[in-house]
């Protein structure tokens, strides 16, 4: 089969993607990959044909960041590009997709994707890190507060789809008929197949769900080669196992007192620090302190006493394949979801709030994380979670979809 996969968000949305384009290529598949340039490092890796979408995520986030609006600069300039660049992503997607017997979509894109397939009368199935399809079970990862009555879950989820929806809808509506013939549509998309790179071991599988609709567990790469900077497996070699201290692509936030937080809540213990998009501060690190660039998790983290996070889904799997605790420190968005679920399976405290960083909370967090027998359950978890093959899965469950006939639902 010949396929398009495309996507919209920061590298920890392209990566898992580009893995399962490796997966489908290696499985006998032709799957060429569309993405923001500048997430597209993990598919040159693999070795994934791949174009890059207009736009630049982190021109638009320095940006805002620039201009003042803090934490939620990622969000407001994801939606502002998916906004701008929805004609030119049509027409890439509508011109990149002739030939192809299939469309795999994810994120922002993801209307895009779905009205090609519609204009081309090809299938189209649905990917995600974030399970955002409707169920009893839980409530909208979207929704903040975890003190949510059960009874209304999967409302919250219709809601929330709705509004994203919303935000999209006019701009997604006026390619559809300038750049595709097609006319208005009125409703979010809902019937199409799902597949989630979510651990079943991490969040609870919804019986609620529709056929072909599932978590599969996370999308990983086979193991490779990768060997660490000379200086960096020095500093592993010389001690204990560290503490990692990341963020991924969070920016805007203040970061000099965050990491003097830190430097306080972490004396005595040996830190390796990712400062990822946030970039490094003036803040003059202590001698504990080590500085890496991105570092392939699935190596890290293993190697790691706990990861202290911001609760990203990727970076969350990671550190719970690796039998480690998490200290999380939820930003926006799907964060506090994820900081809940490892709260709820014991291998992390409450999440500590960065809005006002509480010293002796995350004191506290670090302490809950270094007990026996939060380690224990975060073993117990990472034994649990490295017995699921959610790549393979996730191929299975495309193919069995592909070789069903009249399921191009619109």
């Amino acid at each position: 089969m010949k396929l398009l996969a495309l996507t919209y968000g920061t590298e920890g949305d392209t990566r898992p993607l580009a893995v399962l384009c490796r997966a489908l290529m290696d499985a006998g598949h032709e799957v060429t990959l569309l993405a923001d340039g500048t997430t597209l490092g993990s598919a040159r890796v693999l070795g994934v044909p791949h174009a890059a979408s207009s736009g630049n995520i982190k021109d638009e986030v320095g940006a805002l960041v620039s201009s003042g609006k803090g934490v939620n600069a990622t969000a407001t300039a994801l939606a502002h590009i998916a906004n701008a660049q929805t004609r030119n992503w049509t027409e890439q997607v509508a011109q990149a997709a002739i030939g192809c017997d299939a469309l795999i979509v994810s994120g922002l894109a993801a209307f895009v994707g779905l009205s090609v397939a519609e204009h081309l009368g090809i299938r189209v199935i649905g990917t995600g890190l974030i399970p955002i399809s409707p169920t009893r079970v839980f409530p909208s990862p979207f929704i903040p507060s975890r003190r949510f009555p059960a009874v209304l879950n999967r409302i919250s989820h219709q809601a929330v789809n709705g509004l994203v929806w919303h935000a999209f809808r006019n701009a997604t509506n006026q390619a559809r008929l300038s750049v595709l013939g097609l006319p208005a549509r009125r409703k979010v998309w809902t019937l199409h197949p799902m597949l989630y790179g979510v651990s079943p071991s991490l969040v609870p599988e919804p019986r609620d769900w529709p056929a072909h609709t599932r978590l599969c567990g996370q999308w990983l790469p086979p193991a490779d080669s990768w060997a660490p900077p000379s200086a960096l497996k020095a500093f592993l070699d010389a001690g204990e196992p560290p503490v990692y201290l990341g963020f991924g692509s969070m920016a805007g936030f203040d970061q000099k007192a965050m990491l003097n937080a830190f430097i306080d809540a972490a004396e005595g213990l040996r830190v390796l620090f990712c400062p990822g998009w946030s970039g490094t501060s003036e803040v003059v690190l202590p001698k504990n302190f080590f500085v890496v660039d991105e570092t392939p998790h699935q190596w890290l983290f293993p190697r790691m006493s706990l990861v202290i996070h911001h609760g990203g889904s990727g970076t969350t799997h990671s550190a719970c394949r690796a039998g480690v605790p998490s200290v999380v420190l939820p930003f926006a968005g799907d964060q506090f979801f994820w900081a809940h679920q490892l709260n709820r399976l014991g291998v992390a405290d409450y999440a500590v709030s960065t809005r006002k960083l509480d010293l002796e909370k995350l004191k506290q967090a670090i302490r809950f994380a270094q007990r026996a027998e939060t380690r224990q359950r975060a073993t117990a978890l990472g034994e649990k979670m490295a017995l699921e093959s959610g790549t393979e899965t996730a191929v299975a469950e495309i193919e069995e979809i592909l070789s069903m006939s009249g399921l191009r639902l619109y």
